[in-house]
């Protein structure tokens, strides 16, 4: 895996994440509730901290978990929640030395179809649907990853020319459109609430 991306908006942060398949994983889980780039950084920052180049999902899984957490939380922080994305940082390295030898392009590498990379994807701890089918998005639209019928997989997030996700930046104008996207989304989740009764 050697791709170009722009996901993290910083040179060595991005090519990390071109090149090393657990870097992309854990910038996808800690992608919430912190902005995409901190949170793509957020691999490079742990490799850095570890003293490596890249990333090992055994080194990880091994970690003692207080240690790790310490790693995390030291500043500036990993993740706005530290100690908690420590923790799932743990699990899906550990998940990963337990069904794919440590090997994360292992994921995808034979699956047949974009359902089967899915499934697998959902199966990963602290991934969800919508964070599996953003990441199959991801791994197609970016990384040739493409099992037949993957964009169907990935819903609306695998569709051609939009601007969703992360799937969909490539550099600072497409970030400026994914966020406007995800502004205009919270506006029109906020008004489809109903009003509280007094």
């Amino acid at each position: 895996m050697n791709t170009t991306v722009r996901l993290a908006q910083q040179p060595e942060a991005d090519e990390l994440l071109g090149r090393s398949p657990l870097a992309a994983l854990i910038g996808m889980l800690l992608d919430q509730q912190v902005p995409m780039e901190w949170a793509f950084t957020g691999p490079y920052t742990i490799a850095t901290r570890l003293g490596g180049e890249d990333l090992d999902a055994h080194e990880i899984a091994a970690q003692d978990p207080e240690a790790f957490a310490e790693l995390l939380s030291a500043k500036p922080a990993v993740h706005r929640y530290p100690g908690s994305m420590a923790k799932r940082v743990q699990q899906l390295c550990q998940y990963l030395v337990d069904h794919y030898d440590g090997d994360p392009e292992a994921l995808w590498r034979d699956a047949a179809t974009g359902k089967e990379l899915l499934d697998r994807l959902n199966a990963l701890p602290g991934y969800g649907k919508q964070k599996s089918q953003i990441f199959l998005a991801l791994l197609g639209k970016q990384y040739g990853v493409t099992p037949e019928g993957w964009r169907e997989a990935a819903g609306a997030y695998g569709e051609v020319g939009s601007y969703r996700s992360v799937a969909d930046i490539t550099g600072p104008e497409s970030l400026s459109k994914v966020r406007a996207f995800k502004q205009e989304a919270k506006r029109a989740a906020k008004a489809a609430k109903p009003a509280k009764k007094p």
